[in-house]
C-alpha cells in the first residue's frame, strides 16, 4: 500500500492538536486520560491518520499503565518498529507501516501468547465498534 503523503499544514488540518503532538511529533498523551484505556467496546482499532487496521479488540488485555494494551497488531504488516532512544531511554517505537504516524511503542512485558505488550496512545487510534 502506497504511504499517504502529507504536509505539516495538512496533518495539522486533519488531527486535532493533541493527536497532531502525538502522531506526527512523537507525543505521549498523560496516562490514564484516554478514552480507549478502559474501554470494552468490541471492533478494531485503526490509525487515526489514514484509517488502516491495527490492533483487534480480541487482543486487547488491561496492563494497568494507563495506556491501551494489545498483546498483536492485526498482521505483521501493519505496524513497524524503530529503535527509540529519545527521553535517555532505550525502547521500541510502534508506528504506522501505511502513514508512519506514531503509535506508542512495545515491550516485552505482556501475557502469552505472544508476551508482547504494544502499549498505544488513544489519540492515535479510532475503534470501529462492533457495537
Amino acid at each position: 500500500m502506497k504511504k499517504p503523503y502529507k504536509t505539516e499544514d495538512e496533518w495539522r488540518a486533519r488531527l486535532s492538536p493533541e493527536a497532531y503532538q502525538v502522531c506526527r511529533l512523537q507525543g505521549t498523551e498523560p496516562p490514564f486520560s484516554g478514552k480507549y484505556d478502559d474501554c470494552k467496546s468490541t471492533g478494531i482499532y485503526r490509525c487515526i491518520c489514514c484509517d488502516s487496521m491495527l490492533f483487534d479488540s480480541e487482543h486487547k488485555f488491561d496492563s494497568g499503565s494507563g495506556w491501551p494494551s494489545f498483546f498483536r497488531t492485526i498482521n505483521s504488516d501493519t505496524v513497524e518498529l524503530r529503535n527509540d532512544q529519545s527521553h535517555g531511554m532505550i525502547r521500541v517505537e510502534v508506528v504506522c507501516a501505511n502513514c508512519e504516524a506514531h503509535l506508542g511503542h512495545v515491550f516485552n512485558d505482556g501475557p502469552q501468547p505472544t508476551g508482547q505488550r504494544y502499549c498505544i496512545n488513544s489519540v492515535a487510534l479510532n475503534l470501529d465498534s462492533e457495537e
